[in-house]
């Protein structure tokens, strides 16, 4: 079986295996995102408890006159995580950029919406690119030269840990340049009861959402996870300032997967997923050490959510 597996399908298998074994059982957030995933996941941002894309989204309406002017004529935008591209129309119509590279790890998703985007945007040049982001990867040949604006949006930085969102910015750094720009949403800190709703909502979208995991991995990985042995969960952690995702099983159980046995007890969780809240200063600090300076930031009216257009300086001799 390992000699057949593709790439994504090997790092998949290992990232579980690795995750279930680990003291505190987790599985990275990158692997809810098959096709099936992606699209609960778009369900959820149209859920009205659901208030991240709806606030940034009207915010970054508000505010692209403004973004703009600070963006370079005929960069090239790199959208990191970009799956249903539902607010990118919205900055590219406003800075007409001359080239538009999709990165997502859900590949026939992400080449579904970008051949719905070309057809939005006949003259644009959109290229696709299949990667997981949180790993290096390269960009289409050819733009060594392009003025590069990043565009991580949602607060996707919210899904790592403070130290691997550092990490990924300065990733990001690397393979942009210096010189180049980033327009990253940041959701903020507000009531736990809100925070709660929008993360374990009556409708169950992101209930299935999650359970999803599950079905990806028995069709994937040849397991035989009984389905209804786990429930979703959110949880406030306020330590951690951050919403947790875990799939907690109902009762003990024992399954497998790619040959490997594992054995959870009732009560016990699988960690899926993070949703980190920055407040202002710590959203810049995070951008600084990440190696990317805030020029510019924006917030709705509620401060609910923010928008921070950052550069990445030349790095210098001494401070």
């Amino acid at each position: 079986m390992l000699a057949t597996l593709d790439p994504q399908t090997k790092a998949f298998r290992d990232d579980v295996l690795a995750g279930l074994c680990a003291p505190i059982p987790a599985i990275p957030a990158r692997w809810l995102y098959d096709r099936r995933g992606s699209e609960l996941f778009d369900e959820i941002t149209r859920l009205k408890s659901y208030y991240p894309t709806q606030t940034e989204t009207g915010l970054l309406r508000d505010i692209m006159p403004q973004v703009a002017a600070h963006v370079p004529k005929g960069c090239a935008v790199i959208e990191f995580g970009a799956g249903s591209a539902t607010k990118t129309p919205i900055l590219l119509e406003a800075i007409a950029p001359a080239a538009y590279v999709p990165v997502d790890i859900s590949g026939d998703y992400l080449e579904h919406s970008a051949r719905e985007l070309q057809h939005r945007f006949p003259r644009l040049e959109v290229i696709p690119v299949i990667a997981d982001f949180a790993r290096p990867f390269s960009l289409p040949g050819g733009m060594e030269h392009v003025p590069k604006l990043g565009f991580f949006p949602g607060s996707t930085i919210g899904n790592f840990v403070p130290w691997s969102a550092t990490d990924l910015l300065r990733q990001f750094r690397a393979l942009l340049g210096p010189g180049a720009q980033l327009l990253i949403g940041m959701d903020r800190v507000k009531p736990v009861e809100r925070l709660l709703a929008a993360y374990d909502e009556p409708e169950g979208v992101t209930a299935e959402f999650n359970l999803n995991l599950l079905n990806r991995i028995n069709r994937e990985l040849d397991g035989d996870i009984p389905l209804d042995a786990f429930r979703h969960e959110a949880r406030w952690n306020d330590i951690l300032s951050r919403i947790e995702m875990h799939l907690v099983a109902t009762r003990d159980v024992t399954f497998s997967i790619s040959g490997r046995d594992f054995h959870f007890a009732a009560g016990s969780s699988i960690h899926t997923e993070n949703s980190h809240k920055y407040p202002p200063r710590g959203g810049r600090i995070l951008l600084l050490a990440g190696g990317w300076t805030p020029t510019h930031e924006w917030s709705d009216a509620k401060d609910d959510f923010a928008e921070i257009l950052a550069v990445a300086e030349p790095e210098r001799f001494a401070p």
